[in-house]
């Protein structure tokens, strides 16, 4: 039974807390969504992009909540209610009850669909979840953007599970560019923004830098100013934006998206460790140029 292929992905999550079963849980769900989308159309115009992408096929610790895609190249006329029913057929085949909200508003570029189910947790096997009324409800965001910044670059990769799929991704250095983007112009404090920068400083990614321009051209303080973006130039903006953090607030946002293994890894974050991150990426700079 298609359960049974839940059942036993979930178990090869040796989830050691309710957090990590709840993150497992959401998780499976964004793959079999990946799937879905990949038995149609969808990635010949759509890219993978965000903190999802990084976990399913870049190896980032941390969970992810959403599923953020950016056209090809700008599309208008691109509408994302067109592969919910194909969502909604796959998601059956596997137990879910799912309900689907479609957020579409033709005056924004970016479209947005809710994925609800709440009868999963109620099927399956739970180590941690109670299957009464402390079972939570798995809700996951479709979001694309159908007005891009200009660049990036896409690679193909592939998911074992719950079938063999092919899904169009941004490669690291568009991801790291796009990350970039959100440290400088994000108008609040997203400690998971934070979390993904140590994992890019820990591989030594550069970022695509042309992408970033773009993007920091069409959104954020620096719009329409057409600045030249160095690594100097990001690295310094992102030191002032150190310095402002409340570490503490930013802690407490990427607590729960932290396996229970790497809870203690979060007790020293502070200024001082991730100006010593931005100094990583700088000397990676100066190595590589």
């Amino acid at each position: 039974m298609s359960i049974d292929i839940i059942q036993k992905r979930l178990d090869g999550y040796h989830c050691a807390s309710r957090q990590d079963e709840e993150q497992a849980l959401r998780e499976i769900t964004q793959e079999v969504a990946l799937a879905a989308l990949s038995r149609t159309d969808f990635f010949t115009q759509a890219v993978l992009q965000g903190g999802t992408c990084l976990r399913v096929f870049y190896a980032l610790e941390r969970f992810s909540e959403d599923l953020d895609f950016l056209l090809k190249a700008p599309g208008s006329n691109f509408r994302l209610d067109k592969y919910l029913r194909g969502l909604f057929q796959e998601f059956s085949a596997y137990g879910y009850h799912l309900e689907v909200i479609d957020r579409e508003d033709p005056k924004t570029a970016v479209q947005k669909v809710f994925l609800k189910d709440d009868s999963l947790g109620k099927v399956l096997h739970l180590k941690h979840i109670r299957q009464d009324r402390s079972m939570t409800k798995i809700r996951i965001k479709l979001e694309i953007d159908t007005n891009p910044p200009a660049g990036g670059h896409v690679e193909v990769k592939y998911l074992a599970f719950p079938f063999a799929a092919d899904v169009a991704c941004q490669d690291e250095a568009s991801l790291f560019a796009g990350k970039l983007h959100a440290l400088l112009c994000r108008e609040y404090t997203k400690g998971r923004d934070w979390y993904d920068l140590l994992f890019y400083s820990a591989r030594r990614t550069m970022p695509d830098l042309a992408f970033l321009s773009a993007a920091l051209d069409q959104n954020g303080p620096w719009a329409g100013q057409k600045i030249t973006v160095t690594q100097q130039w990001c690295y310094a903006k992102l030191h002032e934006r150190i310095h402002a953090i409340d570490w503490a607030a930013a802690c407490a946002d990427v607590r729960r998206f932290v396996p229970t293994r790497q809870l203690p890894s979060l007790d020293i974050w502070s200024a001082d460790l991730f100006s010593s991150c931005i100094e990583w990426l700088d000397n990676s700079c100066n190595i590589n140029s």
